[in-house]
């Protein structure tokens, strides 16, 4: 008997600078769309991922959160209860590179231990204009136990998104099935389920540039 597919809920944060791509990265894999002039998001907005991986049916919930200073207080109240974070940089912006350090450590003082923890090196569409080398976000990557990719919203050639949220969901999986939480038996239903759909209106934004 084939054995039953089982349901896995979880919330994805997306943290970094205000203008590193964050709400582009979203819409681009929740939605297969990018937007060149977006809003600066206030506050918090969120959509849903739905996908079938490894007899999971996994539900995403990403939550792409203001990167402006006076959101910051916000941040440990988005963080509580997630299962992964993704921190954004500009490859372009050496001020965001550095800025990183100080997105993790808060991340990790306000998350569970066991967060995914995932770092998108993000516009690498403009590779002619790079100022971080991959090299020391590897390095950075490395030393903090973070999967980390280089990824373009733009570019609807380079997967590094997909690859990015996959290995992310891969890992979740892996933590829920360890710890037997938040899991439950899904109904069957044929084929794969790969949707997006907004679950709160994107608020207004500026140029994203991703």
């Amino acid at each position: 008997m084939e054995e039953e597919p089982t349901a896995v809920d979880a919330k994805v944060v997306v943290i970094g600078n205000t203008g590193v791509g964050k709400t582009c990265i979203v819409l681009r894999y929740v939605q297969g769309k990018f937007v060149m002039h977006t809003a600066s998001t206030i506050g918090a907005s969120f959509m849903i991922k739905k996908l079938f991986l490894e007899n999971c049916r996994l539900t995403l919930q990403i939550w792409d959160t203001a990167g402006q200073e006076r959101f910051r207080s916000m941040g440990p109240m988005y963080y509580r209860g997630a299962a992964a974070a993704i921190v954004v940089f500009d490859i372009t912006s050496e001020d965001s590179f550095t800025q990183l350090h100080q997105w993790v450590d808060e991340l990790r003082k306000n998350s569970d231990e066991n967060i995914v923890l995932a770092i998108a090196c993000n516009k690498c569409d403009l590779s002619g204009q790079r100022a971080v080398a991959f090299k020391r976000a590897k390095d950075y990557a490395e030393s903090v136990g973070a999967i980390v990719y280089e990824t373009s919203a733009k570019n609807l050639a380079h997967k590094g998104i997909e690859d990015l949220f996959v290995e992310i969901s891969r890992k979740i999986i892996a933590n829920k099935l360890s710890s037997g939480g938040a899991m439950v038996p899904a109904a069957p239903k044929d084929g794969v389920q790969l949707d997006g759909a907004a679950a709160e209106d994107a608020p207004s934004r500026s140029r994203c540039g991703c």
